[in-house]
């Protein structure tokens, strides 16, 4: 093939061009967003069920939903969470890539066949099914500057103004309002409801018989008489259209024609649909509103959708009525993909950098320079055509690419330039004489370096789909490497290359000093190897040894998924104790937010009461805090890691009964919601919410304890007070009282009924019946309750029920069919996530009663599942290496040359990464697996060479050290410029600085070690081998003489690099 283009350049050059065309193009229409889809999609059911307990909740609603749950294909876990404002909701999540929207039609028709099962209530109010993203990708703000509009005016605004129109862009999945809309609410007063010989239920039971839709068809719709001449809409008022109709509802009528109305009993207004949730930007009054991303949106699409969306919504605003965005997530992502493309152009211009100081010609230059960006320019229409975006894994891929693509360039470059100098020939014939002794090399390498990613792309999980970009990227990079090296740079070395008539490296300048002193490494180097593979026993032995410490090292790496990032906000997480009123928790809201509105370092603090990461409730806050851009936080305590540590020990023990925590969100949005380790402490053996508390806290004291983890924390709120009824059943069939007229009655009055709907401003409104607060704030007020018996006389609730006083669960969770608490903690300094796992299991078996278990789940379950996965994959990765060889070179023997070196790169990465603190994370494994295939690249250089020797006629020896000799140039020159094409990921700072270090520290660390152990040990493995497995392949006595000559020859040339030194320093005086 490289002879084809040799004589066709002009074909080359159209192939070329054709590439780099299309990659253009693709490159236009490529997607942008910050990490492919990882995260695992899931599904949410949610009920709502008025007035039920969180127990009776999971009794009759999810444990009958979970039931049916077991046959949903490719399910990974579900759990379920009800809570006391009578919220019901099951996550079913599933395994990475599936489908979301095939993942909720299969929730749906399983949970079609048991929803006659569930409560009455919970029918009425119906099922929602949605696609859940626990990540918000923004927050926004509306808020009056005057106060001309009340909180309610603004969150109905959104509601019925600005919902609509951003829920039906594209890529915005789940919006929530932290507030609420306008609803009609009927307070009741039970004194003179029973002055009346009323109940509540006789309320509820009038309103909706009286608020009706009446549809009561055409006049004169055929078919009628023909004389019939016209036809009209018949209407009747039927419904009720204003409080003033609602305060004229008859409840009952007397005799003497009066009668007793709604507005006798009870006090009719246009109140908030609920009373749960408000929210303060920078400590003023504000509805808030937070957009989370559809499963598979892109976050960068979404977000300038909805931003110039919010713009033309702006211009239709009400006077006094301003938006704001408190909190974005996507400056970030855009900022990160900034700075790793600046690090990709580092990586092109250090590599070429690199290049030229060793080729010397800038036309042997230019011809990687014109094949590195073809091939990644080639790269892109692939990935687009697959389906992948550019984003930060594709991005690292390209950056590790650079060095490898310029390799395959330089080893054509590089011999075609040998040949010329030392055989005279022209460009076009050396090439064609050049190609033939490293196209099989060339091939070789290609082959290697693509199958050895791809086991990487057979793992399974989120962490399986992050190895796929990288594995992909880099294979179809070092695809088009190959093809590249084989079709046009020979074309461009034929062509653009000019006839050596003299030394084509200067002698004079730094260019000479380097010549020289290069040279001068080359002779110690073939001296080294000819004298290292006379001591192959001890080269083997000291082998081993540092194969047992890389092992040995590389099992107590501590563990991780993935570095902690700063994305330059906060999040706070705030409970209180179960039965605070919404007053308390509104004030260590606002404790916590003027904490860090005095560091000069935030921008925005946004706090929400009423939602938090715990549940729902009076109870919870939730607060994010937007901090100063990067460049204004330079400082390793101006991080928002340590930002968020200070927070916490901080607000942790200065606010009595409130357990506040600051968090940093995980490196990939979506994937749980902290970093560190997240479990279930799951109830095995039935003991009860009580004691699962209590046990739970219990393991919390222990791993505290530990000290190998710190702020573990319990995800969920804990047992409150709870009101006991006992009705007497026998009492009450006395007295003639159906226990359903004492359940309404209570559950109407104490929590709220929906009485049907009304229209205002152009949409139905609900009509909530409720207690006046001032009637159901004791227990003496529930008591005082009436209550009608079969005959219609009012009998007082006191005489039907007794009461009594306990801790009950003010929330109810379970994870996979077992009442369960979810758990939190991070690991202490010096510790990594697999260390505080194990901490974590140890702890639940060895400190905790029986019938107590653990499972992972969210960010700790994909890290399990990645763990497991490491082993087979790098296993798989030396077995593919191995075949491939194998098949190159059709023998089962040589391969073990080459495939032996793979120890020693990863004793590199090994090693650095254990200086350095990092992890054994995800980055880390594929920078091994990158190091692995660069290993036996180098190898292979060295091999491919001597075998040819050997098939020559050389003996092992005499082939060993010229193929060590003659590659070396290349071997150095092609991993300086690997190695400098990473650089620029160590130094990285800012946004996204972790991940780039990580990977960058593994590939560093690694090819260090290798580019000096591969050309050291690779012709003693060479000649070990062959003697081993090939006892006729022989060191012959001629062979040793002329190696020892060669070292004399060696000796004499250092002798006269020393006088002309010696004489050129004389010449400078």
């Amino acid at each position: 093939m490289a002879n084809f283009f040799i004589h066709r350049p002009i074909f080359a050059w159209v192939v070329a061009i054709l590439i780099s065309l299309f990659g253009y193009i693709s490159l236009t229409n490529m997607p942008i967003s910050q990490y492919p889809e990882v995260a695992p999609p899931s599904v949410t059911v949610s009920a709502i069920y008025p007035g039920a307990s969180p127990q009776e909740q999971s009794d009759q609603v999810t444990s009958v939903i979970e039931s049916q749950l077991s046959g949903v294909k490719n399910m990974i876990y579900y759990s379920s969470t009800t809570s006391t404002n009578g919220m019901a909701s099951t996550t079913v999540t599933f395994e990475p890539g599936t489908d979301p929207a095939l993942a909720q039609i299969d929730v749906q028709n399983v949970v079609s066949n048991i929803t006659s099962q569930l409560p009455a209530a919970v029918i009425q109010q119906g099922l929602t099914f949605s696609r859940k993203n626990s990540n918000f990708l923004m927050i926004g703000s509306l808020y009056s500057p005057n106060n001309e509009f009340t909180p309610l005016e603004l969150a109905d605004y959104i509601e019925n103004n600005i919902k609509n129109s951003l829920t039906s862009l594209k890529g915005v999945g789940q919006f929530q309002v932290f507030g609420a809309n306008k609803s009609l609410r009927v307070w009741v007063n039970p004194n003179k409801l029973s002055s009346f010989n009323l109940t509540i239920t006789d309320v509820v039971n009038a309103i909706t018989s009286q608020n009706i839709s009446i549809s009561a068809g055409v006049l004169g719709s055929p078919p009628v008489p023909e004389e019939q001449t016209f036809t009209a809409v018949i209407t009747a008022n039927g419904q009720l259209q204003s409080v003033e109709d609602f305060k004229n509802v008859v409840l009952t009528a007397r005799p003497d024609g009066s009668s007793v109305k709604l507005k006798d009993v009870a006090n009719i207004e246009i109140g908030n649909s609920s009373y749960a949730f408000s929210a303060a930007l920078n400590g003023k009054a504000n509805v808030s509103f937070a957009i989370s991303l559809a499963p598979g949106a892109n976050a960068i699409e979404t977000n300038g959708l909805v931003l110039e969306e919010l713009k033309q919504l702006s211009s239709f605003f009400p006077e006094g009525i301003k938006y704001s965005i408190p909190y974005d997530s996507t400056p970030y992502v855009k900022s990160t993909l900034n700075k790793v493309f600046n690090t990709l152009i580092e990586a092109i211009v250090l590599v070429f950098i690199v290049m030229f100081l060793f080729l010397q010609n800038w036309r042997y230059t230019l011809i990687p320079a014109i094949v590195v960006p073809i091939a990644l320019l080639g790269t892109i229409t692939v990935l687009l055509a697959l389906g992948y975006s550019i984003n930060i894994l594709s991005m690292f891929a390209m950056v590790l690419a650079i060095g490898i693509l310029v390799d395959d360039a330089i080893v054509v470059v590089e011999n075609v330039e040998r040949i010329m100098a030392t055989e005279k020939l022209p460009p076009k014939a050396a090439t064609i004489k050049a190609m033939p002794q490293i196209s099989g090399a060339i091939i070789g390498i290609t082959l290697v370096l693509i199958v050895v990613f791809f086991p990487l792309i057979f793992m399974s999980g989120s962490a399986g789909i992050i190895y796929e970009q990288f594995a992909v990227t880099m294979a179809i990079s070092i695809a088009f490497s190959g093809f590249l090296a084989i079709t046009l740079s020979p074309a461009l070395c034929a062509t653009l290359l000019k006839p050596v008539t003299k030394d084509p490296h200067s002698k004079r300048g730094f260019f000479g000093w380097f010549n020289r002193s290069f040279e001068w490494v080359t002779g110690r180097y073939s001296k080294g190897v000819a004298s290292l593979i006379r001591k192959s026993f001890f080269m083997m032995i000291l082998y081993l040894g540092l194969v047992f410490g890389t092992f040995f090292t590389f099992s107590r790496l501590p563990t991780s998924f993935l570095p902690q990032e700063d994305q330059g906000y906060v999040v706070t997480n705030i409970v209180l104790p179960t039965g605070v009123s919404a007053k308390r928790t509104q004030d260590v809201i606002d404790q916590v937010g003027a904490y860090y509105m005095k560091n000069p370092l935030v921008e925005n603090f946004i706090g929400i009461r009423g939602f938090s990461f715990n549940g729902t409730g009076l109870n919870a806050g939730l607060a994010f805090t937007t901090l100063k851009p990067f460049n204004q936080r330079l400082r390793p305590d101006q991080s928002a890691p340590a930002i968020a540590g200070a927070a916490t020990g901080a607000l942790m023990y200065g606010i009595p009964d409130a357990i506040v925590f600051s968090i940093v969100p995980p490196s990939i949005p979506s994937l749980g919601t902290a970093q560190g380790v997240e479990f279930q402490l799951q109830d095995r053996g039935n003991f009860g919410s009580s004691e699962l508390y209590k046990t739970a806290n219990e393991l919390v004291k222990h791993l505290n304890e530990s000290g190998i983890v710190v702020n573990p924390r319990i995800s969920g709120i804990g047992p409150g007070p709870q009101l006991d009824l006992k009705i007497n059943r026998e009492k009450a069939a006395t007295l003639g009282v159906p226990i359903a007229s004492i359940a309404n009655v209570i559950r109407v009055a104490m929590g709220s009924s929906m009485a049907g709907k009304f229209p205002l401003e152009g949409r139905l409104r609900n009509v909530w019946v409720q207690a006046e607060g001032d009637y159901r704030d004791s227990l003496d007020d529930i008591l005082k309750l009436k209550v009608k018996n079969i005959n219609g006389q009012l009998v007082d609730i006191s005489n039907l029920v007794t009461t009594s006083w306990s801790n009950g669960p003010s929330q109810v969770k379970r994870f996979n069919g077992y009442e369960a608490i979810n758990i939190s903690a991070t690991p202490a300094p010096g510790y990594a996530n697999g260390d505080a796992m194990k901490a974590v299991e140890d702890t639940v078996s060895q400190k905790l009663p029986k019938g107590y278990g653990v499972e992972w789940s969210g960010l700790s379950y994909q890290e399990v599942q990645a763990g497991n996965q490491a082993p087979i994959m790098l296993g798989l990765a030396v077995l593919v290496i191995f075949l491939v060889l194998a098949a190159l070179y059709e023998s089962w023997t040589i391969p073990l040359a080459a495939i032996l070196i793979v120890p020693m790169g990863i004793f590199g990465t090994v090693m650095i990464t254990r200086f350095l603190g990092l992890a054994n994370d995800i980055y880390f494994q594929v920078g091994l697996i990158t190091v692995m295939g660069l290993s036996v690249k180098n190898a292979i250089l060295i091999v491919e060479f001597a075998k040819d020797a050997v098939a020559e006629g050389k003996d092992l020896w005499e082939a060993a050290v010229d193929a060590a000799h003659l590659r070396f140039r290349p071997i150095v020159m092609t991993s300086l410029a690997f190695i400098m094409g990473v650089i620029p990921l160590t130094m990285a700072t800012g946004e996204g600085a972790a991940s780039q270090k990580a990977i960058g520290f593994s590939v560093l660390g690694g090819m260090l070690a290798a580019t000096p152990f591969s050309v050291t040990f690779v012709p003693v493995f060479f000649v070990v081998v062959l003697k081993l497995f090939k006892p006729k392949a022989k060191i012959s006595d001629s062979s040793k003489l002329r190696i020892e000559e060669e070292e004399k020859l060696t000796h004499l040339k250092q002798d006269i690099y020393e006088t002309e030194r010696e004489l050129s320093g004389i010449e400078g005086e």
